[in-house]
């Protein structure tokens, strides 16, 4: 159920929602995908679908390369690239597993698709064809970001791989994840100083590019959505994380249904939304940083399934200063 300063989108996806992304300098539409098979568009200031198509398998991520076309990826192993002008779609091409990841670079105006065949794709924009393949040997591609000419990649295999997108030869540097258990997410700051992973044991850690070693001291990792019962911690998964382009400050969804806003550079929690229906499973703040896009679906983590099920739900959050915002002193 939406509270004040949300709006629950209507027909939502019918299985989990694998990812949300808003489109670019705009907070009225919402980009999509669903294990249901789905790639939606929402026009949230009406509330309403505009539009859907399928895969032919659950759709695992997805993004915007302008305005009106989209890329998208899953477990049909199809990158699929969708005009909602027009409803014309095309297969750009295949990976020879499940694509994990799609990005899409204004840097080099490509797409990057990272699967779970450990490597990652660059496709030309424009002549719509694959035109690189570079091996992650170091695992499955599980998440990616990148921020100008920096592709972060993070593994399987607890790696995290930086790559130079204008010279993709090999890997600028290999690095060993902070966090001790599987990746969930990472993502670049924008101000290009670093990016934050999360795993799935209820950390955080805040990451540096530059290898200077004063620079490298800076770098922690912390403790996020925990809770206790009955003097049991309870440990959950740390699935989302999404920027504030403006403050640099950063959100983060995780499995036992809350959302937090963090100011990395001065390792502060801004603040924590009510609990919503269940699994934090996507997040994604507007280019402008005005509103929070947020996915809810369960994902089969509980020992024991609810009774009934929570459906999946997407709610729009309208953002304020306060939330976002570092403070003072």
């Amino acid at each position: 159920m939406a509270r004040k300063g949300e709006i629950q989108i209507q027909n939502a996806p019918e299985d989990v929602i694998s990812s949300v992304v808003f489109a670019p300098k705009t907070n009225q539409f919402l980009l999509v995908s669903s294990w249901d098979t789905s790639v939606r568009l929402y026009d949230v200031f009406n509330n309403t679908l505009r539009h859907k198509f399928f895969h032919s398998s659950p759709v695992l991520d997805g993004a915007f390369l302008d305005s009106v076309k989209t890329i998208s990826g899953g477990l049909d192993n199809a990158v699929k690239l969708y005009d909602w002008n027009t409803q014309i779609e095309q297969t750009l091409g295949t990976h020879d597993a499940a694509v994990r990841c799609v990005e899409y670079t204004a840097m080099v105006n490509g797409i990057l698709t990272g699967s779970w065949d450990r490597t990652v794709k660059l496709w030309d924009a424009r002549e719509k064809e694959c035109v690189g393949t570079y091996d992650q040997s170091a695992g499955k591609v599980y998440s990616m970001s990148c921020v100008e000419e920096r592709l972060v990649v993070a593994t399987s295999d607890r790696k995290v791989l930086i790559w130079d997108l204008r010279h993709m030869g090999n890997y600028v540097e290999r690095r060993e994840s902070s966090l001790k258990y599987q990746t969930r997410a990472v993502r670049c700051f924008p101000s290009k100083v670093g990016y934050v992973m999360s795993s799935i044991e209820g950390r955080v850690a805040l990451e540096y590019f530059d290898p200077d070693p004063e620079v490298q001291k800076k770098k922690f990792a912390f403790k996020c959505h925990r809770a206790k019962e009955n003097n049991v911690e309870l440990i959950y998964p740390v699935n989302a994380i999404s920027f504030h382009n403006g403050y640099n400050t950063f959100a983060t969804g995780g499995s036992e249904g809350c959302v937090s806003i963090w100011d990395g550079f001065n390792r502060k929690r801004l603040c924590q939304y009510h609990l919503y229906d269940s699994s934090i499973t996507s997040l994604c703040f507007s280019d402008d940083g005005s509103s929070l896009a947020i996915a809810c679906s369960y994902m089969d983590e509980a020992d024991n399934k609810p009774e009934p099920c929570p459906e999946p739900t997407l709610y729009v959050r309208s953002v304020t200063e306060q939330e976002v915002q570092p403070k003072k002193g």
